[in-house]
């Protein structure tokens, strides 16, 4: 037996869950917290409807302008030493916005909170390429994707109470504190790269743009796949809402529908990663593009809650199954030199796809009624299903065919 596989035996993910999925958690128990009210400490702060929806997308602002800078400070001071670092930042920023009586220092904060958590994502995934063997890896970045989920049902339900018991602001300082948790726990876990590290001081680091046109084709391919992945995990969160006000369904009964959705998320995040270990990437990223692309065609029939509800089921099922899709695949794609300048880029790509999504939806409606816009979405995303069949079906032979030709160690 290889040493390589003896280590794939061997490896349990019980020996790395704590230092591998213990900050995710905790940082986005933090998140989830906020989440629900920074809309409204934004309009505590005197910001009208508009402004508090924009200040509420600054952080998806924040991590798209910060993915390919991220991917280069990665590659220059390692995963620990950012994932410390931008703990450290995220609970300052948190604190900002717990402190402020400003709307300008709010956005300020919520904006470098997006940052800082595009560089927590692009340092978790390099990690977990290093200390998971590929055997095991899409199930390994299915439970990341999965930690943060479970943050995000958890902290809502913290925020919630201590809202009953103090105030607004306190949910931010339970944010803070978190970061700061997450922060501690990193600091545990082992510097798998610094041999890389120094050898690429000395040779010189990889510009972020010389890693792209490396790999220009990659990212124009496989990469708008990613984009594809992420407008159809993204449209669940503008298309939803959006339809469930039109039938005049209740905020409460819309909210109950979520947490169904989310349930089924977590149900289906093992079995999701299980079968891209063992039946390819395939059989997973189709069902996630594939699961909206009906459900945006089924959503005008949808004229009840029940109905709704049903609906949401199919898209929840597909997103769950796909837990942990994208970085997965980055992880596959990622070389081993530039490594995390490669998945900063891999990041802008699915950032890109998570904004424009709802943009897409909004775009849409705004020229046509809602249903058209559900169809429109609809027709696209089963186009979609297409093109992310073809180049991960491709990922997968690649994969098949290293497998019978190993590379030499």
């Amino acid at each position: 037996m290889t040493t390589s596989t003896a280590a794939e035996t061997d490896f349990r993910f019980r020996d790395i869950w704590l230092v591998a999925y213990g900050p995710s958690i905790v940082s986005a128990i933090g998140h989830g917290a906020i989440m629900p009210v920074l809309a409204l400490r934004a309009r505590d702060l005197g910001a009208d409807v508009s402004v508090a929806a924009a200040i509420v997308a600054l952080t998806g602002v924040g991590m798209l302008c910060a993915s390919l800078p991220a991917g280069a400070l990665v590659a220059r001071i390692g995963e620990r030493r950012a994932l410390v670092a931008a703990g450290f930042l995220d609970a300052g920023a948190m604190a900002v916005a717990a402190l402020t009586d400003s709307v300008a220092a709010l956005a300020a904060g919520v904006l470098l909170s997006g940052v800082c958590w595009t560089v927590f994502l692009i340092a978790r995934q390099g990690f977990m390429i290093d200390v998971v063997p590929s055997t095991h890896r899409a199930r390994a970045m299915s439970l990341l994707g999965g930690s943060y989920r479970l943050g995000v049902l958890i902290g809502p339900l913290l925020g919630a109470g201590l809202i009953r018991l103090t105030d607004l602001t306190s949910v931010f300082w339970l944010g803070a504190a978190m970061s700061v948790c997450a922060s501690l726990l990193a600091a545990t876990m082992p510097d798998l790269g610094e041999e890389k590290r120094a050898a690429a001081k000395a040779s010189g680091h990889l510009g972020v743009w010389t890693v792209i046109a490396s790999h220009r084709r990659l990212l124009a391919t496989l990469g708008t796949a990613v984009v594809i992945l992420g407008m159809s995990r993204s449209l669940r969160l503008s298309l939803l809402p959006l339809w469930a006000d039109h039938l005049g369904l209740s905020a409460s009964t819309t909210s109950l529908i979520f947490a169904g959705a989310a349930a089924l998320d977590v149900a289906f995040m093992w079995p999701g990663g299980w079968l891209m270990d063992t039946r390819g990437r395939k059989v997973v990223a189709v069902p996630v593009v594939l699961s909206m692309a009906v459900a945006c065609l089924l959503l005008p029939l949808a004229t009840s809650a029940v109905s709704v509800a049903l609906v949401m089921a199919l898209i929840a099922t597909g997103n769950g199954l796909g837990s942990g899709i994208v970085m997965t695949l980055g992880a596959d794609a990622a070389p081993g030199e530039g490594r995390a300048q490669f998945l900063g880029a891999w990041r802008l790509c699915g950032d890109i796809g998570n904004t424009g999504g709802p943009l897409l939806v909004g775009a849409v409606a705004a020229v046509a009624p809602l249903a058209t816009a559900c169809l429109v979405v609809g027709l696209l995303g089963l186009a979609g299903t297409g093109w992310v069949g073809y180049w991960t079906g491709r990922v997968d032979r690649a994969r098949a065919a290293e497998a019978l030709n190993p590379p030499s160690p």
